[in-house]
Parts: structure tokens; sequence; C-alpha cells
């Protein structure tokens, strides 16, 4: 009898030559989508990021040649137009190419720099999207991304810009105003400097603060804070990255759906 989930191609078209894009969610191996299995199962490369799970990493076949590919603040990274250039000159020797990268390649994932050059250089790729960290990060740590009784609107934002800087162009007194949940990315460089402008537009010292380390893997660590105090509190003890900071009402449910950590 035929099993739907393992007798499937959910991947026809990765065709020598090619190279596909893939979000490998933010860790938990379980959250891989079966076009992203079935990805790794037939690449003859796999580019990947630092950001991809040890339980990803231990899916690809032995056969599959890695080149990795990570970036991390303050740290020796890889070169984005080295990046590139590989992606290119794999898929023209005639390779499979995975290029795999931490939770969604679309969301603060550099996605559409890579499938812009790939289109350019007249490489034939597909895209699969992941589960993004600011989606399942949360729900690992008990706490929804919208509730009827607290929000209708949710914002992710980056707090990293390509400058290095605070992103010169969010308007903190709207963004306050519209968005009574905020999922900040690649923020904890500047905590300080965003909590700061946060309470300048409006925002209470009380707020519910909420940062997630290595969300979704058996290194996942919650540390519940204030906005009022939650620069002071991460300084003095910081978190290994990759860390996700939420500020909002929904951080309140942790207290009663918290599963993952029980």
């Amino acid at each position: 009898m035929k099993d739907p989930i393992t007798d499937t191609n959910y991947l026809p078209d990765f065709k020598p030559g090619t190279v596909v894009l893939a979000g490998a969610g933010p860790g938990d191996a379980g959250l891989l989508t079966l076009a992203a299995a079935e990805a790794l199962k037939r690449a003859d490369l796999v580019i990947y990021d630092a950001l991809v799970g040890d339980a990803v990493m231990d899916l690809i076949p032995e056969n599959a040649e890695k080149i990795y590919a990570g970036k991390r603040g303050g740290q020796p990274s890889t070169k984005q137009a080295d990046i590139v250039e590989k992606l290119i000159e794999h898929a023209r020797a005639g390779k499979r190419v995975l290029r795999l990268k931490g939770g969604d390649p679309f969301v603060f994932g550099r996605g559409a720099d890579e499938c812009l050059a790939l289109a350019e250089a007249g490489i034939p790729f597909r895209i699969v999207p992941g589960i993004t960290a600011g989606i399942a990060g949360l729900t690992y740590a008990g706490i929804p991304a919208t509730s009827r009784e607290t929000n209708s609107a949710v914002c992710f934002l980056t707090g990293h810009a390509a400058t290095g800087e605070v992103p010169a162009d969010i308007d903190w007194s709207a963004l306050s105003e519209v968005a009574p949940v905020l999922v900040f990315y690649m923020a904890t460089l500047h905590l300080p400097e965003i909590a700061e402008r946060l309470l300048r537009a409006g925002r209470s010292e009380d707020e519910p603060v909420v940062f997630i380390s290595n969300a979704t893997t058996e290194r996942q660590k919650v540390v519940e804070s204030t906005l009022g105090r939650c620069a002071q509190d991460f300084a003095s003890d910081p978190l290994p990255p990759p860390v996700l900071v939420a500020i909002g009402p929904v951080v309140e449910y942790r207290k009663q759906l918290r599963w993952f950590d029980l």
C-alpha cells in the first residue's frame, strides 16, 4: 500500500543544474516541510546557513557535499557575493544545489537577493518556504502571535539593518499605535536603543517582553522581562544567539500555555 508521505515526490522539478532555495525552519527537524525534506534527500550539494539546526543537518545524506555559508554578527562571515558565486558555479556544473536557510528564506534571510542573482544568471530555481522563528519560536514558548482578546495585528521587524544600526525607516510612534505585538529578529545588540524608542513612542514600561534563545531546539531558553528593564536584564544575563524578542500582551499567555519546557 502506498504511503502518501514517504512514497510521494514533493519536489518533481529538482533537476541537475538547478537551485532549490529552502527554508529549514528555526531548528526542530520536525518543522521541515515535505518539499524541503525531499530536497535534502536529492541534493548533490547543500550550501547552508549558521542558523540551520543540527537535527536538520543530520538529515543530509552522506554522499551530498556540504558548504558552510554562515553569518553571525561580530564574527567572521561568508560574504554574500561569494555565496551567490558558489550557487551559480555549482549549478552550471550540473549539480542539484540546495541553498538551505534557517527559518524562511524570504523573512530577513536575503533570499530575494540570491534569487535575483540566479535569475540574472539564467539559473533555474525554486523556492520552498519554511516556518519562520517569529511564529514557531513564540509557539514553542507557549505564546500565540495573535489572540482575539489581545491583538488583531502583529508586526515582525529586524533590529539590525544592513548598516549595522537600528533600521532608520521605522516610524516608532506609528508602530506603537498600530501593532500591539512586536516580534524582533536580531535585536539584542541594539536592545537599549530599541526599548528607549518604544518608550518615547508611548509604550508602557510594564509591557511584557520575552527573550527566546535557540527556539524550538533542545537548547531553547526563555526569559521574561518588561520593556522598562529588558535592556538591563539582558545585559546582566545574556542569552546565546539566535535570540527572538517579543513585546506585547500575548507574552502573558506563557503562564498557562508553556508546554515545550515542562
